[in-house]
C-alpha cells in the first residue's frame, strides 16, 4: 500500500513538472511570436508595453533577427529608437551575418544608422562579405550615409574586405560612375584614403576608373594623386 502510495506521488510530481516545463516552453514561445509580430504590425504602443516588462532584448526568431535587427529590415525608424534607447545591442549579427548598424549603413537608412552610432556601434564587426558598413553604402551610392560614416576619423576607411577591396575600391568596380559615386569618391578622398591601395590582381582603384572610362573619377583620383 505504502508502496504505491509512493508511486502515485511520484508519478504526479512528474505529470505537475512536465506540465510546468511545456507551459514555461508555450510562454517563451508565445513571447518570442509576440515580439516579432509586434514589430511587423509596426505597433508602437504594444512594443512601449512589451519594453516596460524589461524582457530580453536579444532573444531571436529562427533567421536569427532580435526585435532590433527585425525592425531594422523594416526601416522602422520610431521602433529602432525605442529599441536602442531600452539597450537593444546594435551589432548583434543574424544568420546572414549582418547587425542592424551594417545593415542600415548598407541599405541607406540614415536615421537608423544614426541610431547606431549613438548606440554603441562596433566597427570592428563585418559583414559576411568580412566589410564595414562604409563599403556597401559606398558602392551603391548611400551619399548620406557615406558622410555620415566618415564624419568620424575613427572609421576604419580603408578596411579591406573578403573580396580584397576598400571602400574606394568597390565604389569604383561595382559603381555606375553617376553623379553620387562621383561625390562619394571624392568624399572619400576628401577623408583620406589611401589611393594606392590595389585589389587581388594588383588593379588600383585609378586604373578600374579607366577600364571603365568613369571620366570624372578618373580626374577626381589623377588630382588627389598628384597632391600625395
Amino acid at each position: 500500500m505504502k508502496y504505491r502510495a509512493t508511486l502515485l506521488l511520484c508519478s504526479l510530481l512528474f505529470s505537475l513538472n512536465t506540465l510546468t516545463a511545456c507551459s514555461q516552453e508555450k510562454t517563451m514561445t508565445k513571447t518570442t511570436e509576440d515580439i516579432f509580430q509586434i514589430i511587423v504590425r509596426q505597433d508602437i504602443p504594444r512594443l512601449r508595453l512589451w519594453l516596460a516588462g524589461k524582457p530580453n532584448l536579444e532573444l531571436k526568431n529562427k533567421k536569427g533577427e532580435t526585435p532590433l535587427m527585425a525592425a531594422t529590415y523594416l526601416n522602422q525608424i520610431p521602433m529602432t529608437r525605442l529599441l536602442i534607447a531600452a539597450g537593444a545591442n546594435v551589432n548583434t549579427q543574424d544568420n546572414m551575418l549582418n547587425s542592424p548598424f551594417l545593415y542600415a549603413g548598407a541599405s541607406g537608412h540614415l536615421e537608423i544608422v544614426k541610431l547606431c552610432l549613438s548606440g554603441g556601434a562596433d566597427y570592428r564587426v563585418f559583414n559576411r562579405y568580412n566589410g564595414t558598413a562604409l563599403i556597401p553604402a559606398c558602392e551603391k551610392g548611400h551619399v548620406a550615409v557615406v558622410e555620415e560614416l566618415l564624419k568620424d576619423k575613427t572609421f576604419p576607411i580603408d578596411h579591406i574586405n573578403r573580396l580584397g577591396w576598400t571602400a574606394l575600391l568597390e565604389a569604383v568596380i561595382l559603381g555606375d560612375g553617376s553623379a553620387k559615386q562621383v561625390k562619394i569618391i571624392q568624399l572619400l578622398i576628401d577623408a583620406g584614403a589611401n589611393l594606392a591601395i590595389k585589389d587581388k590582381e594588383g588593379v588600383s582603384a585609378l586604373d578600374h576608373a579607366k577600364q571603365r572610362n568613369f571620366k570624372e573619377i578618373i580626374s577626381l583620383l589623377e588630382k588627389a594623386a598628384l597632391k600625395k
